[in-house]
């Protein structure tokens, strides 16, 4: 069976002017990015930020153009009640959601953009049906946004994506703006219309205690290149790369002994307008040797484990 997504060698380059005179350059927020997804299954992107996640679900969603590659949606129904196919759900519910319009308005709005045409009382009907299955009264249709909490607003967010009938929401770090007291309950959220619908989620996060939650395969973003990819239970127990396992040991922890030498990231993330040759996470890698600044790896299986793989030369 085909994958419900297919991201086929994919890079995003913005060509950015210089002065008068000067030639321009292209920052490479993207790079060579191979994946896909399975239906009712969760894919994360996990990274620094500045390391491309965005850029790339933004080009999921179809909100951006690839420089190069292919982006393919295998969908299986079709959409009775919307646009149906990719949704997505914005980091910040605060700039996310109209202001000046009411929720009825704001969550109906994929139902106005899509092929098939709604009366205004079927879209009210949707609407009120939607705003139940995320935990808000019906009155909620009849409020702006901001007589919500943050955690509301995201519930209309989500509600506004569930209403075109998608297959594939792509949630650009959709808990980042809340307290973890809401999060938890957005989080329990999501996982019940995944069971019960079998949404997928291209779910782009920088917190692995989410990322443990929820996600069925992680896929590592450093400097718009996949330097990992592999089932979530693989990852969190035995990360194969030198950056994943940086990653685990930057998380705050209590309790659980000394961090390991060596795996300590130091330094920024260098800029993409000019990433390093050869492994770009040289740089930074405690790993590292001559070779490192010389050849790109491929993304190859780590060693007796032929699911997960590595981008180094020296995984374990």
């Amino acid at each position: 069976m085909k994958p419900l997504l297919e991201i086929d060698d994919v890079s995003v380059h913005f060509p950015l002017r210089q002065g008068f005179m000067q030639p321009g350059l292209t920052l490479r927020a993207v790079e060579n990015v191979t994946l896909s997804l399975q239906r009712g299954k969760t894919l994360a992107i996990v990274g620094e930020s500045g390391s491309g996640k965005s850029t790339l679900g933004y080009s999921v969603a179809g909100l951006r153009k690839p420089t190069s590659g292919a982006i393919r949606l295998n969908p299986q129904r079709q959409s009775e009640r919307g646009s149906g196919g990719i949704q997505m759900i914005f980091q910040d519910p605060f700039s996310a959601l109209d202001p000046r319009m009411m929720v009825e308005d704001i969550v109906a709005e994929p139902l106005r953009l899509g092929e098939t045409a709604f009366a205004r009382k079927e879209r009210r009907a949707k609407v009120a049906e939607v705003l139940e299955q995320v935990g808000l009264p019906a009155d909620a249709a009849n409020r702006y946004p901001h007589q919500f909490s943050g955690g509301q607003r995201q519930r209309i967010a989500i509600a506004r994506a569930l209403i075109g009938d998608p297959e594939l929401i792509v949630c650009d770090e959709p808990l980042s703006a809340l307290d973890v007291s809401i999060q938890s309950k957005i989080l329990n959220l999501m996982d019940d219309i995944r069971e019960k619908y079998g949404i997928s989620y291209f779910f782009i996060s920088h917190d692995f205690g989410v990322v443990r939650h929820i996600a069925d395969q992680v896929a590592v973003l450093y400097l718009g290149r996949i330097m990992e990819v592999a089932s979530a239970d693989d990852i969190f127990s035995k990360p194969s790369h030198p950056y994943t396992q940086a990653l685990f040991e930057a998380v705050p922890r209590i309790g659980r002994g000394r961090r390991q030498k060596g795996h300590a990231l130091k330094g920024e993330i260098p800029t993409p307008l000019n990433p390093p040759s050869g492994c770009v996470f040289h740089t930074r890698c405690p790993r590292a040797r001559e070779n490192c600044a010389k050849v790109r790896p491929k993304l190859e299986p780590a060693p007796g484990r032929p699911g997960q793989l590595a981008a180094c030369h020296y995984k374990d």
